[in-house]
């Protein structure tokens, strides 16, 4: 499980096929303290750690991309030298800065439009039909792992405000209009979903 707090901008270092994507990420996360078999949300995509290190450039871990979760998500939009949101899994008695994540991706939005609001940027996507329906204003979602609240929605498009903090310790800085990103639902709002299409 996760929070949606970003804690690290991840730089792709490598790709490789093999069946699967194998994917290499710089991390200023020291890897003694990562264990293999550990989960790391790039991009909000609970990853698999299956090998780590340092070298010359610094520290890293590599972590791999099945099909199915490559054909699910934006991961493979992914080349190197990508930056990518990171967190940690939660461990009991972390603070929850968030909401609850799972880093169990749910489908792709699309950026539609980027504009400066204030010092904030308001930014509008445009989320899959089949999804639309479980975002709500003021409610939360996950966008690239970054836990964020929806301000309005109009069908499958909605929008959300990102401060300057958010956009200096995210990728959020910059993205753009055409940019695809991973969308995880908010789980409360999957089963009051669930909860109206049984009662």
């Amino acid at each position: 499980m996760f929070t949606g707090i970003v804690t690290d901008i991840g730089i792709v270092r490598g790709l490789e096929n093999r069946g699967d994507l194998r994917a290499r990420i710089g991390t200023v996360y020291d890897p003694d303290g990562i264990d293999l078999g550990a989960s790391i949300a790039c991009d909000g995509c609970c990853l698999t750690v299956v090998d780590r290190g340092r070298d010359e450039d610094g520290a890293w871990f590599e972590v791999d991309v099945s099909a199915e979760s490559l054909s699910k998500t934006a991961l493979g939009d992914w080349t190197e030298g990508a930056r990518v949101n990171l967190e940690r899994a939660l461990r009991v008695g972390d603070e929850l800065g968030g909401h609850i994540v799972s880093g169990h991706v749910d489908g792709v939005a699309e950026i539609v439009t980027v504009t400066p609001e204030g010092d904030s940027m308001r930014y509008a996507f445009r989320a899959p039909e089949e999804l639309a329906r479980f975002i709500a204003p003021k409610g939360s979602i996950a966008l690239n792992g970054t836990s964020l609240t929806v301000n309005e929605v109009d069908g499958p498009v909605f929008g959300v405000n990102l401060i300057p903090h958010t956009q200096e310790v995210t990728t959020w800085g910059t993205a753009a209009p055409g940019d695809r990103v991973n969308l995880e639902i908010d789980t409360l709002a999957r089963y009051v979903a669930r909860l109206a299409e049984v009662g």
